[in-house]
């Protein structure tokens, strides 16, 4: 029976292993999603309701894949393709389309914070752009200097401001009931349902998001006594502290000495390493090395990253779907409605002033923190894939540009967005089918791998996903 002492100090521990799934969460209620489930809404009424509800119960598989990664190896999915991938013009390769994805990502959210302070505040959209950029860059100077915790705190509470903003309408105005049953019947009604089908899946699975969140449980539950944060990885080794007299310290130094080596070996020889120098996560089950070092079991990580998920999903879930049952049992057939500025003066029109100002405050609160959570995604993909640290502002700006541009040349922001989530459903095949594959990998997770169910699960998601989206590319190149 250890001591007593032992038992205190791994308490608080397991008392706080739920968020980086919540935080993960937030690329699911984006300005995005608002934008494709009112829209979907207004258009449609319950049509594609079968569409969120399927979206977010593939969400949860993906999102668990993604977080058991990145705690399994102490790897985020970029960092592992990125030494897995052999060719250069490979890496390469597959970081544009990820750079693109993230940019797509970043057009949303910034467009969809830029539109609420404007409705809230009449803040000019591109000045609206500005203000919501540099709040993301904020947010993320608090992550990168007080670690994983206060950076979820904040992005937490942006969350149940979010869910607040965007289900009080559904309570002050319900659907029907029937029609929300019979909307979870699969169908579409003509070229623009797919559309819209293939947008709000590319809102609610976002290729982001799966990059995201095998960082941030790599970055939550890191071994100790180093930090794992984006800009303190970054650290080099003459500035990191003494080694202390813990005896998995010693382990844990060669195992990050080791991963150090293979990184710089990579990025000089512009190949992946050979079989003596891939990672310890590749070369032998890396759960007991971690686990000791955590002072936590992995099996016990992956249980509470479950309920972690199941959370995330579930707040994600019903949110979304209360967006687009508002849509449909108050903007049905109203004119302007598909556009988040009409679907605003809709709502203040109909169901009063709280609830529009709601809607708005919901929409801000989304922008600032997804934005957030998109560029944290970019850094590490930028990282992971070609083992270079950009400066935090260098970096957001390379994202933030193209959505000022949108915004400076008066395009449509609710067309915008749609777009944008469309460009994303195309990324999803990208991170989804690696994610699997690696997660089936015995090499790479040992026994934590997969089981048959998991995998099957996971290729007829990513099936289905590429299936939608080739349907929607040939209607779109055909014009159909």
């Amino acid at each position: 029976m250890p001591p007593a002492p032992a038992r205190r100090a791994s308490m608080p521990r397991l008392a706080w292993l739920i968020g980086p799934a919540l935080v993960a969460g937030v690329a699911y209620l984006d300005p995005g999603n608002v934008a494709s489930n009112m829209t979907a809404g207004a258009r449609y009424g319950y049509l594609l309701v079968w569409v969120v509800v399927l979206g977010n119960v593939m969400a949860w598989l993906i999102q668990y894949l993604s977080a058991k990664l990145g705690i399994v190896t102490g790897r985020s999915l970029p960092e592992t393709l990125g030494l897995r991938i052999r060719s250069k013009w490979g890496r390469r390769a597959y970081w544009l389309q990820a750079e693109l994805v993230a940019m797509a990502t970043d057009i949303a959210e910034v467009i969809g914070g830029a539109v609420a302070l404007n409705l809230l505040f009449g803040v000019p959209l591109l000045w609206g752009g500005v203000i919501t950029g540099t709040v993301s860059i904020t947010l993320l100077l608090i992550q990168s200097r007080r670690g994983p915790r206060p950076f979820e705190f904040v992005i937490i509470g942006l969350l149940a401001i979010i869910a607040i903003g965007f289900s009080f309408g559904v309570f002050v105005a319900p659907p029907d009931g029937a029609s929300v049953v019979a909307g979870l019947v699969p169908r579409f009604e003509g070229t623009d349902s797919v559309l819209l089908a293939a947008s709000i899946l590319g809102a609610t699975i976002m290729p982001h998001a799966i990059y995201a969140h095998s960082a941030l449980a790599r970055d939550r539950f890191a071994p100790r006594p180093y930090p794992r944060s984006l800009s303190e990885r970054g650290t080099s080794e003459t500035k990191r502290p003494e080694a202390s007299s813990d005896v998995g310290t010693g382990r844990f130094d060669s195992l990050r000495s080791l991963n150090d080596r293979d990184e710089d070996s990579l990025n000089d020889r512009g190949a992946s390493a050979p079989e003596q120098t891939q990672p310890l996560s590749d070369r032998s089950a890396p759960d007991a090395t971690l686990a000791e070092l955590r002072g936590i079991p992995t099996r016990r990580l992956l249980r509470a990253t479950k309920w972690d998920v199941s959370i995330a999903m579930l707040i994600a879930g019903t949110v979304n779907l209360c967006i687009l049952l508002l849509a449909a049992a108050n903007l049905a057939g109203v004119p302007g409605t598909d556009s988040l500025e009409g679907a605003y003066a809709a709502l203040y029109a109909g169901l009063g002033p709280l609830v529009a100002t709601l809607f708005a405050v919901g929409l801000l609160a989304s922008g600032l923190a997804s934005t957030s959570v998109g560029a944290y995604a970019g850094a590490e993909i930028m990282h992971g894939l070609l083992h270079i640290r950009v400066p935090l502002l260098a970096r957001r700006l390379v994202t933030l540009i193209p959505a000022l541009i949108i915004l400076a040349i008066g395009f449509d922001p609710t067309v915008a967005l749609v777009l944008s989530q469309v460009v994303l459903s195309f990324g999803i095949p990208f991170a989804l089918v690696p994610l699997v594959a690696l997660t089936a990998n015995r090499e790479v997770l040992g026994g934590f791998r997969n089981r048959v169910w998991t995998t099957i699960a996971g290729i007829a998601a990513s099936v289905f996903l590429i299936a939608l989206n080739g349907v929607l590319l040939f209607l779109v190149l055909t014009g159909a």
